[in-house]
């Protein structure tokens, strides 16, 4: 009886965790803080994915002090927890710099609509991609992809993907995976009591849009992968199996006692980020 119901539980487990790439997403639909409340000006924008989706996002204009046009316009792909309201101090610096900023929340975050799935989330980029290209303060040939953590898998599935690779003119990836399945793996590895099931991400976890899959067909656009050496979350290794994979022109920078998504907390860093934007942008 017991050795029955074990292969019982051996069959239905994985049919169970069936939905497991759910378990990257962890979307909030409340806001802990806003631009304007670090006097940031910025704007609320609405727009419709593909299939009908309705999508929530911030604009953050570039400021400038002599009336000239924005350097560029970052399209910021943030990381899988809570929404945009967590998560946009990561580059509310860049309009004092002369850089635009849209920031998006995806599909089920925030006041955006939908339930979060990596092919939707993919429609979402899509649709800010497009909002950006219509929109009348941005250059539509002077666009910056920039991903955090889950952002930076995103992004480097759709940089490599899209319909609108001529106006995408650099890549920047922070604290990204390598792969959906091998992250998943090495977090059951890392606890004696889901050890045994390292197994599972194989049969259960969508890997159809893997950062490991896509980065070598980014080139030649330029990519920037940043990761800091203290992260605990995703480790350097995987930015690292990411330069090795990726073609050129690429750069790696890690980042000597940062944390996840924690490198641009340093004003070295983040200096060193607009002379590499500057130099690619020219």
């Amino acid at each position: 009886m017991r050795t029955s119901r074990f292969l019982l539980l051996a069959v239905l487990f994985p049919l169970l965790l069936s939905g497991c790439t759910k378990l990257f997403f962890h979307p909030h639909s409340f806001l802990i803080d806003t631009p304007d409340k670090h006097g940031i000006e910025y704007r609320i924008e609405n727009f419709q994915a593909a299939d009908g989706t309705a999508l929530n996002a911030w604009f953050l204009p570039a400021q400038s002090k002599d009336g000239s046009k924005a350097k560029a316009t970052v399209l910021f792909l943030h990381g899988n927890a809570e929404n945009i309201s967590t998560h946009f101090r990561s580059i509310a610096w860049l309009p004092a710099e002369g850089f635009n900023v849209l920031a998006p929340d995806y599909r089920g975050y925030g006041a955006s609509e939908g339930t979060p799935s990596l092919a939707g989330m993919q429609l979402d980029i899509d649709a800010a991609m497009r909002s950006l290209l219509a929109h009348q303060d941005v250059d539509p040939n002077r666009i910056i992809i920039f991903g955090q953590s889950l952002g930076g898998a995103l992004a480097i599935h759709y940089a490599a993907h899209n319909a609108y690779r001529a106006n995408i003119r650099a890549v920047v990836i922070d604290s990204a995976f390598y792969d959906y399945r091998q992250v998943a793996n090495e977090k059951l590895a890392a606890s004696f009591i889901t050890w045994p099931f390292q197994w599972l991400p194989w049969l259960t976890i969508d890997n159809d849009y893997s950062p490991a899959a896509s980065i070598a067909a980014l080139s030649p656009l330029p990519l920037l992968l940043i990761h800091g050496d203290q992260d605990m979350v995703v480790p350097a290794h995987h930015s690292r199996q990411l330069f090795e994979r990726a073609g050129e022109p690429k750069e790696l920078w890690i980042i000597p006692g940062a944390g996840h998504t924690q490198s641009l907390a340093s004003e070295a860093v983040r200096n060193r980020l607009i002379e590499f934007l500057l130099r690619n942008l020219n």
